[in-house]
């Protein structure tokens, strides 16, 4: 599995405008081959962070190379983002943990 976490900050005033766009990204991302799940959230620092995984390198680069996502990603540089941080991860372990609600 491929991880990829996206931090970033907005520019003052872009956050609903963002938004928007983000849930487009979100719903596109899942129509992608290999695409397993994410989950965006908003420290109380104003940093977001985006934790997005896929099944493989390829299904990924395929996302990261869409062309809807590659024109968001540009309108995002040019109008919503004062910083962001692209981490590519390849999960080595995972372990889980999920209690069954039986007592």
């Amino acid at each position: 599995m491929i991880v990829t976490v996206f931090r970033s900050r907005l520019m003052p005033g872009a956050r609903e405008d963002y938004l928007a766009l983000a849930a487009r990204m979100n719903e596109l991302a899942r129509t992608m081959p290999g695409y397993i799940s994410h989950k965006g959230f908003f420290a109380d620092d104003g940093e977001r962070v985006t934790v997005v995984e896929f099944e493989s390198e390829e299904g990924m680069r395929a996302w990261r190379m869409n062309p809807e996502h590659r024109a968001a990603q540009k309108k995002a540089r040019e109008v919503y983002y004062s910083e962001y941080g692209i981490q590519i991860c390849e999960v080595v372990r995972e372990s889980k943990f999920k209690r069954d609600g039986s007592a």
